[in-house]
């Protein structure tokens, strides 16, 4: 249950949005894992952003387009440099194709990821090009997930109620851990006291839901010199209220940022839940005469609880890539060598999961174990894309947030895709790559920290019975 009696839901159908957005900007949704995409369909996904791609994805005649940066695996400097890079070359395509554009900095519904870092670099390239930012909206919600922000505080629904985010396993992540879940108290705490908390303007439900969208586009006309403005939201009718006044102020000539969660990109582009790919769709897409390839490398306890599950369903070889022998000079070259030649063998007549050790190995300090997490990613990254070289799966699924955007951008050389839709419920994203080495084969992006326990098995009988 909720943490009081809220007011009722406001209804805001997707296509009250979609007439608001004949004339306004496109949005550049700068996704710092792959998972963003998974709420949304039939949307260009680049993984490479030379101007050229960025008109391709421009051309494509959509609401908006995702650019994965995984920015959320690199260190703050190197994440900077690369928004900073993306972001002019948007910029750069958007006035060659003579199309106005918007930014969105998608990232993590736990709050895990470079805030205020990336807001700041993208507001500084947008300045540079003469449009100051008044405010950066900052919506985390992912109400398919159960990750909802009521009155300013930021939760995750779960069977026992609504917790407090900072109170979740993913507050203590070895990067980007937090003690805070009301969202001005965290950005306070994310950005070292710079931006305090009183600075951080709130638009509750009561604004959402009991107002027009006039009181909305009044609170967010106060926003100036790229004040933090959080957005509560507890269903989706509440983000497409909070977008259709945003559409509105930025007709007007209001400039914003907006950082994330994946539901405020689906009420931008003007999108409602959709249900999951049909099975025919699904059959088409999927190649007969071989199995599937799973690469698990999210360490968050739900991943695990799923591999276990789907152990318990079906039968399939496990390759596990032990993390100590991948640190260890002397062991790890030959303990890869072998793990692809299991894997290859093994893909004719069975499933094939390939996955790290799960006892989480971490540094003495932040930056260490980012080193680490980047050094045990390339492994995988490298198995990954060995045993596809040599024998093409009828799918790969990748699980966790950096492993899918490594396994796309690395392994399987993706640069450009689309979005097909999810496989589950607003959760599990299939793309189709529509150039490069893996063009047709279906490739499914899998949060480490989505589902429930049976929800990896759900999708790999979904693909195995395709």
């Amino acid at each position: 249950m909720s943490p009081r009696e809220l007011p009722p839901v406001r209804g805001v159908p997707a296509e009250a949005v979609r007439a608001a957005l004949a004339g306004a900007r496109q949005v550049a949704v700068l996704d710092d894992d792959p998972t963003g995409t998974q709420t949304v369909r039939d949307l260009p996904v680049l993984t490479r952003w030379t101007v050229e791609d960025i008109r391709w994805a421009l051309r494509q005649g959509r609401a908006g387009f995702f650019v994965l940066t995984n920015t959320r695996s690199l260190a703050p400097a190197d994440a900077a440099a690369r928004d900073r890079e993306v972001a002019e070359a948007c910029l750069a395509a958007a006035e060659q194709e003579g199309v106005p554009l918007a930014f969105a900095s998608r990232s993590d519904s736990t709050l895990r990821g470079h805030f205020p870092l990336e807001t700041d670099v993208l507001g500084e390239v947008v300045a540079r090009h003469g449009r100051a930012v008044d405010g950066v909206l900052l919506a985390p919600a992912y109400v398919d997930a159960g990750r909802v922000t009521i009155d300013g505080t930021h939760w995750l629904r779960t069977g026992e109620g609504l917790v407090p985010v900072a109170e979740s396993e993913f507050a203590r992540d070895a990067t980007f851990g937090y003690r805070s879940s009301r969202l001005a108290e965290w950005v306070e705490e994310k950005s070292g006291g710079r931006i305090p908390r009183g600075a951080v303007a709130e638009v509750t439900l009561e604004v959402i839901r009991t107002g027009a969208t006039g009181a909305l586009r009044e609170r967010l006309d106060r926003a100036h010199d790229g004040q933090v403005v959080t957005l509560d939201a507890d269903v989706d009718d509440d983000l497409r209220a909070s977008v259709l006044a945003i559409l509105a102020a930025e007709a007007d000539g209001r400039s914003f940022l907006y950082r994330v969660g994946p539901s405020f990109v689906r009420a931008r582009v003007g999108q409602d839940a959709h249900p999951p790919i049909d099975d025919a769709t699904l059959a088409q897409l999927v190649r007969r005469g071989t199995h599937g390839l799973v690469v698990a490398g999210s360490h968050v306890g739900l991943t695990s609880r799923q591999l276990a599950h789907l152990a318990g369903q079906r039968k399939f070889v496990t390759v596990e890539l032990d993390v100590p022998a991948l640190l260890d000079g002397t062991r790890a070259e030959q303990h890869l060598r072998d793990a692809v030649t299991t894997a290859t063998e093994a893909l004719t007549d069975s499933l094939v999961v390939v996955q790290t050790s799960r006892t989480l190995v971490t540094g003495a300090d932040e930056a260490h174990s980012l080193d680490i997490a980047r050094r045990v990613s390339a492994a995988l990254t490298r198995v990954a894309g060995e045993i596809v070289a040599a024998r093409r799966p009828s799918y790969v699924v990748a699980k966790g947030g950096i492993t899918s955007s490594d396994v796309a951008t690395e392994s399987l050389g993706i640069d450009r895709a689309w979005i097909r839709g999810s496989l589950l419920p607003g959760i599990v994203s299939l793309w189709e790559p529509a150039s490069g080495p893996a063009q047709g084969l279906p490739y499914v992006v899998f949060a480490g920290n989505v589902g429930d326990e049976t929800s990896l098995a759900d999708v790999i009988d979904r693909l195995e019975n395709a």
